[in-house]
Protein backbone atom coordinates (compact mmCIF):
# COMPACT_ATOMS: atom_id res chain seq x y z
CA UNK A 1 0.00 0.00 0.00
CA UNK A 2 0.96 3.85 -0.88
CA UNK A 3 3.82 5.64 1.59
CA UNK A 4 2.68 8.56 3.80
CA UNK A 5 4.55 11.22 4.84
CA UNK A 6 3.01 12.84 7.83
CA UNK A 7 4.65 16.63 8.29
CA UNK A 8 4.10 18.77 11.40
CA UNK A 9 3.44 21.98 10.53
CA UNK A 10 6.04 24.39 10.95
CA UNK A 11 7.10 26.47 14.22
CA UNK A 12 4.21 28.62 15.08
CA UNK A 13 3.18 31.78 17.03
CA UNK A 14 1.79 29.30 19.65
CA UNK A 15 4.93 27.20 19.98
CA UNK A 16 6.99 30.80 20.40
CA UNK A 17 4.58 31.65 23.24
CA UNK A 18 4.37 28.29 24.97
CA UNK A 19 0.67 28.39 24.15
CA UNK A 20 -1.63 25.19 23.91
CA UNK A 21 -3.58 26.50 20.31
CA UNK A 22 -5.99 23.42 19.41
CA UNK A 23 -8.35 24.78 17.20
CA UNK A 24 -7.91 28.29 18.26
CA UNK A 25 -8.65 30.70 14.44
CA UNK A 26 -5.37 32.70 13.11
CA UNK A 27 -2.69 30.81 15.08
CA UNK A 28 0.23 31.20 12.08
CA UNK A 29 3.81 30.25 11.09
CA UNK A 30 6.21 32.41 12.84
CA UNK A 31 9.39 33.46 10.88
CA UNK A 32 11.21 30.43 11.59
CA UNK A 33 8.39 28.59 10.72
CA UNK A 34 7.86 29.68 7.11
CA UNK A 35 11.43 29.15 6.83
CA UNK A 36 10.73 25.26 7.44
CA UNK A 37 7.79 25.19 5.36
CA UNK A 38 10.29 26.63 2.32
CA UNK A 39 13.01 24.24 2.89
CA UNK A 40 10.33 21.53 2.89
CA UNK A 41 9.79 21.70 -0.60
CA UNK A 42 13.28 21.54 -1.18
CA UNK A 43 13.53 18.14 1.23
CA UNK A 44 11.06 16.48 -0.75
CA UNK A 45 12.05 17.59 -4.33
CA UNK A 46 13.01 14.42 -5.63
CA UNK A 47 10.16 12.26 -4.42
CA UNK A 48 6.64 12.07 -6.16
CA UNK A 49 3.81 12.59 -4.59
CA UNK A 50 0.51 11.74 -5.38
CA UNK A 51 -1.75 13.58 -3.26
CA UNK A 52 -1.49 16.62 -0.65
CA UNK A 53 -4.00 16.19 2.56
CA UNK A 54 -4.21 18.52 5.30
CA UNK A 55 -5.55 19.90 8.67
CA UNK A 56 -7.77 22.49 8.44
CA UNK A 57 -6.06 24.49 10.59
CA UNK A 58 -3.99 27.67 9.30
CA UNK A 59 -0.61 26.54 10.46
CA UNK A 60 -0.74 23.40 8.41
CA UNK A 61 -1.99 24.90 5.09
CA UNK A 62 0.70 27.33 5.32
CA UNK A 63 3.14 24.62 5.98
CA UNK A 64 2.14 23.04 2.56
CA UNK A 65 2.20 26.57 0.50
CA UNK A 66 5.23 26.26 -0.76
CA UNK A 67 5.91 22.76 -1.40
CA UNK A 68 2.57 23.35 -3.56
CA UNK A 69 3.24 26.35 -5.26
CA UNK A 70 6.87 24.32 -6.26
CA UNK A 71 4.01 20.95 -7.80
CA UNK A 72 1.15 22.65 -9.07
CA UNK A 73 -0.23 19.51 -10.51
CA UNK A 74 -1.24 18.59 -6.99
CA UNK A 75 -3.30 21.01 -6.73
CA UNK A 76 -4.62 22.41 -3.12
CA UNK A 77 -5.03 19.90 -0.56
CA UNK A 78 -7.64 18.27 0.62
CA UNK A 79 -8.50 19.50 4.10
CA UNK A 80 -9.83 16.47 6.45
CA UNK A 81 -10.99 17.61 10.10
CA UNK A 82 -10.00 14.01 11.10
CA UNK A 83 -6.70 15.40 11.01
CA UNK A 84 -7.09 18.19 13.05
CA UNK A 85 -5.51 19.23 16.39
CA UNK A 86 -6.76 17.57 19.17
CA UNK A 87 -9.84 19.50 20.67
CA UNK A 88 -8.28 20.19 24.19
CA UNK A 89 -11.77 21.96 24.97
CA UNK A 90 -11.05 24.53 28.36
CA UNK A 91 -7.11 23.80 27.93
CA UNK A 92 -7.18 25.62 24.42
CA UNK A 93 -5.48 28.88 24.18
CA UNK A 94 -3.74 28.75 28.21
CA UNK A 95 -0.31 28.36 28.58
CA UNK A 96 1.84 24.90 28.94
CA UNK A 97 3.82 25.83 32.32
CA UNK A 98 0.38 26.47 33.64
CA UNK A 99 -1.31 23.70 32.59
CA UNK A 100 1.68 21.62 33.83
CA UNK A 101 1.05 22.65 37.12
CA UNK A 102 -3.20 20.39 36.64
CA UNK A 103 -3.54 17.23 37.92
CA UNK A 104 -4.58 16.15 34.99
CA UNK A 105 -0.87 16.51 33.10
CA UNK A 106 0.36 13.83 34.67
CA UNK A 107 -1.91 11.55 33.20
CA UNK A 108 -2.02 12.69 29.66
CA UNK A 109 1.91 12.30 29.88
CA UNK A 110 2.33 8.54 31.61
CA UNK A 111 -1.83 7.27 31.14
CA UNK A 112 -2.52 8.67 27.69
CA UNK A 113 -5.11 6.36 27.47
CA UNK A 114 -7.12 7.66 30.34
CA UNK A 115 -6.95 11.34 29.67
CA UNK A 116 -9.94 13.35 28.51
CA UNK A 117 -9.88 17.22 28.32
CA UNK A 118 -12.54 19.21 29.75
CA UNK A 119 -14.77 20.23 27.33
CA UNK A 120 -12.69 18.51 24.96
CA UNK A 121 -12.30 14.90 23.64
CA UNK A 122 -10.25 11.97 24.93
CA UNK A 123 -6.79 11.00 24.01
CA UNK A 124 -8.75 8.03 22.32
CA UNK A 125 -10.68 9.94 20.43
CA UNK A 126 -8.19 11.82 18.76
CA UNK A 127 -6.09 8.01 18.03
CA UNK A 128 -9.68 6.52 16.98
CA UNK A 129 -10.53 9.85 14.52
CA UNK A 130 -6.93 10.15 13.13
CA UNK A 131 -5.91 6.27 12.48
CA UNK A 132 -9.41 5.83 10.74
CA UNK A 133 -8.52 8.61 8.56
CA UNK A 134 -5.24 7.72 7.50
CA UNK A 135 -5.99 4.12 6.91
CA UNK A 136 -9.10 5.15 4.55
CA UNK A 137 -6.91 7.57 2.45
CA UNK A 138 -4.72 5.00 2.59
CA UNK A 139 -6.93 2.84 0.00
CA UNK A 140 -8.06 5.47 -2.01
CA UNK A 141 -4.68 6.67 -2.98
CA UNK A 142 -3.88 3.16 -3.18
CA UNK A 143 -7.09 2.17 -6.03
CA UNK A 144 -6.47 5.97 -7.82
CA UNK A 145 -2.17 6.16 -7.59
CA UNK A 146 -1.06 2.63 -7.04
CA UNK A 147 0.22 0.29 -4.71
CA UNK A 148 3.42 2.50 -4.69
CA UNK A 149 2.25 5.95 -4.34
CA UNK A 150 3.78 8.48 -2.02
CA UNK A 151 1.39 11.14 -0.16
CA UNK A 152 1.69 13.87 2.39
CA UNK A 153 -0.33 14.92 4.99
CA UNK A 154 0.39 17.75 7.58
CA UNK A 155 -1.07 17.42 10.83
CA UNK A 156 -0.24 18.17 14.65
CA UNK A 157 2.44 16.77 16.91
CA UNK A 158 -0.17 14.98 19.12
CA UNK A 159 -1.71 13.52 15.97
CA UNK A 160 1.40 12.67 14.36
CA UNK A 161 2.38 10.56 18.15
CA UNK A 162 -1.14 8.62 17.89
CA UNK A 163 -0.54 7.63 14.15
CA UNK A 164 2.92 6.75 15.05
CA UNK A 165 2.18 4.90 18.26
CA UNK A 166 -0.84 2.59 15.79
CA UNK A 167 2.25 2.18 13.25
CA UNK A 168 4.25 0.50 15.61
CA UNK A 169 1.67 -1.45 18.00
CA UNK A 170 2.44 0.67 20.56
CA UNK A 171 -0.07 0.94 23.15
CA UNK A 172 -1.49 4.94 23.23
CA UNK A 173 -0.27 5.20 26.79
CA UNK A 174 3.46 5.20 25.51
CA UNK A 175 2.87 7.80 22.72
CA UNK A 176 4.56 10.57 24.70
CA UNK A 177 7.96 8.58 24.04
CA UNK A 178 7.78 10.08 20.27
CA UNK A 179 8.99 13.24 19.80
CA UNK A 180 7.76 14.89 16.82
CA UNK A 181 9.38 18.64 15.74
CA UNK A 182 8.19 21.39 13.80
CA UNK A 183 8.17 20.73 10.17
CA UNK A 184 9.31 17.34 10.61
CA UNK A 185 8.65 14.06 8.25
CA UNK A 186 7.05 10.83 9.10
CA UNK A 187 7.01 8.16 6.64
CA UNK A 188 4.87 5.18 7.32
CA UNK A 189 4.72 2.61 4.25
CA UNK A 190 1.79 0.89 4.78
CA UNK A 191 1.32 -3.14 3.77
CA UNK A 192 -1.58 -6.16 3.99
CA UNK A 193 0.29 -7.03 7.08
CA UNK A 194 1.33 -4.56 9.02
CA UNK A 195 3.21 -0.78 8.76
CA UNK A 196 6.43 -0.46 8.63
CA UNK A 197 8.28 2.95 10.31
CA UNK A 198 10.87 4.07 7.73
CA UNK A 199 11.38 7.83 9.16
CA UNK A 200 10.24 9.53 12.23
CA UNK A 201 10.56 13.15 12.81
CA UNK A 202 13.35 13.68 9.85
CA UNK A 203 14.44 17.20 9.51
CA UNK A 204 16.74 16.19 7.26
CA UNK A 205 17.48 14.86 3.20
CA UNK A 206 14.06 13.18 2.51
CA UNK A 207 15.13 11.75 -0.93
CA UNK A 208 15.43 8.08 -0.52
CA UNK A 209 11.96 7.64 -0.21
CA UNK A 210 10.93 8.25 -3.57
CA UNK A 211 9.98 4.91 -4.48
CA UNK A 212 12.38 2.71 -6.29
CA UNK A 213 12.42 1.22 -10.11
CA UNK A 214 11.52 -2.39 -10.18
CA UNK A 215 9.65 -4.61 -7.70
CA UNK A 216 9.04 -3.68 -3.69
CA UNK A 217 11.39 -4.90 -1.66
CA UNK A 218 10.77 -8.26 0.29
CA UNK A 219 9.91 -7.97 3.84
CA UNK A 220 13.28 -8.01 6.82
CA UNK A 221 13.61 -11.81 6.58
CA UNK A 222 12.31 -12.30 10.13
CA UNK A 223 8.94 -11.03 9.45
CA UNK A 224 7.97 -15.03 7.43
CA UNK A 225 8.55 -16.73 10.82
CA UNK A 226 5.13 -17.53 12.42
CA UNK A 227 4.07 -18.06 15.69
CA UNK A 228 7.35 -17.22 16.99
CA UNK A 229 9.19 -20.03 16.16
CA UNK A 230 11.83 -21.07 13.53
Amino acid sequence: MPTLLLVRHGRSTANTAGILAGWTPGVDLDDTGRAQAAALADRLAGVPLARAVSSPLERCRQTLEPLLAARPELGAPTEDERLGECHYGEWTGRPLAELAEEPLWRTVQDHAAAAAFPGGESLRELSHRTVSAVREWNGKIAAEHGEDAVWIACSHGDVIKAVVADALGLHLDHFQRISVEPCSVTAIRYTPQRPFVLRMGDTGDLASLAPKAGPAPAAPAGDAVVGGTA
